[in-house]
């Protein structure tokens, strides 16, 4: 007679409970979710089963720890990333930002910008058809959405090419670095995008104010023109209860 399968730990048993309560609407955005006392009480387990449970909520990014209120069930509304039709010409040649296209009802914020020269690294210059060391102009923004740090993105540009242009200062104008690239006669036209997951450094989690156990998702994107020369890497580090990436392909 075959061996039966070992039940889920307890706190998992919770843990799926109070996910179930979550997804019928027992429980909606905000409301605060039972404490460790309380599930104790109900499931008979000890302080830290009651714990662990809370916590997978927290790391799955479904609930959000408050210090000294408790655990509540997050209200934030995750970002539908359309991946195609967000870098279509019709999107920044008519003046609209790339990132306005997955929010277009919200608004997406950057809070921390800089710009600078730099020597292209290895791996960067590799890319843009350098030599390492070449100067590169690198643009770093954090972006935050409902008061939440969301995005980290760095793009890195070829510095003879957009040397002296709005790509060099904070502020790009309408349409952003792509409407830039175009008027210096270089605009894109193939985007390719390279995705992948991982957990993140602690000055990641530190700046996307990310809670234990969250990890990001990596997207490395090129921008090529026309005749095939790459004008931009672009390496954004996403918060992955942040986001759903949205992919429409026509068969």
């Amino acid at each position: 007679m075959a061996a039966q399968e070992s039940p889920s730990p307890k706190y998992r048993r919770i843990a799926d409970a109070l996910k179930r309560a979550v997804a019928t609407g027992e429980f909606g955005p905000g409301d605060r979710l039972p404490g460790e006392n309380e599930l104790m009480a109900r499931h008979g387990v000890a302080r830290m089963t009651a714990r662990q449970a809370l916590g997978v909520l927290t790391s799955e990014g479904l609930a959000e720890a408050r210090k000294g209120a408790g655990v509540f069930v997050r209200d934030f509304q995750p970002i539908r990333r359309r991946s195609v039709p967000r870098l279509a010409r019709e999107q920044w040649g008519e003046g609209r930002s790339v990132w306005a296209a997955d929010v277009p009802d919200r608004e997406l914020v950057v809070d921390e910008v800089s710009v600078g020269e730099e020597p292209a690294a290895d791996a960067v210059a590799a890319r843009l058809d350098l030599t390492p060391g070449d100067a590169v102009i690198v643009r770093r923004r954090r972006f935050v959405l409902d008061g939440k740090p969301v995005l980290l993105s760095t793009s890195y540009f070829p510095a003879g090419l957009v040397a002296g242009s709005a790509i060099t200062r904070p502020d790009t104008g309408l349409g952003g670095v792509y409407a830039r690239l175009a008027e210096l006669g270089a605009a894109p036209a193939r985007f390719r995008e390279e995705v992948r997951s991982r957990m993140p450094a602690p000055e990641e989690a530190d700046r996307l104010c990310l809670p234990a156990g969250t990890p990001v998702i990596l997207i490395g994107r090129t921008a090529a023109t026309a005749d095939g020369r790459t004008v931009e890497v672009n390496e954004m580090i996403l918060d992955s209860s942040a986001y759903v990436l949205e992919y429409d392909v026509d068969a």
